[in-house]
């Protein structure tokens, strides 16, 4: 994992990119070299809504480009304010299907100012795939993304 780390920050350090280019880097990286990761995509608050507005991601298309507060898991830790797993969302009533495919999902919130301003979403095809070094890395991932928004 500190491999990944080093070209994460090298990534987010970069000047060359945007802040949106720099996301979606971090989203292809992320696809690339953790297999059991199938969409990994950012939710930001849309503005002074209650609701999150997909940004850069990698993985099939979704329908869910705007996810109200409270609805799904993302739309629970843009209330919780705190990482959610779910080792299998068929057991997760409030879950809301983006592909038959997923059978896992982990939301890591994003803080800025001590604000929740969006979120890492990332969804897997594998039961239960998760691990507590994931859950690591992807909230370090959080805390370093806060600093370039």
């Amino acid at each position: 994992m500190s491999e990944i780390k080093k070209r994460l920050s090298s990534i987010l350090e970069s000047p060359k990119h945007n802040t949106e280019e720099k996301l979606e880097k971090v989203c292809h990286l992320l696809d690339q070299e953790i297999s059991y990761f199938n969409w990994t995509g950012f939710y930001f608050k849309n503005g002074d809504k209650d609701e999150l507005k997909l940004g850069p991601y990698v993985g099939a298309p979704t329908d869910h480009t705007i996810i109200p507060y409270g609805k799904g898991i993302c739309g629970q830790v843009a209330v919780s304010n705190e990482t959610f797993v779910v080792p299998d969302v068929h057991q997760e009533s409030n879950y809301l299907s983006c592909s038959i495919d997923t059978k896992a999902e982990i939301v890591v919130p994003i803080f800025k100012d001590g604000q929740n301003v969006g979120q890492i979403d990332i969804d897997s095809h594998t039961v239960d795939p998760f691990t507590d070094e994931d859950r690591e890395l992807l909230e370090w991932l959080c805390l370093e993304v806060s600093k370039i928004l």
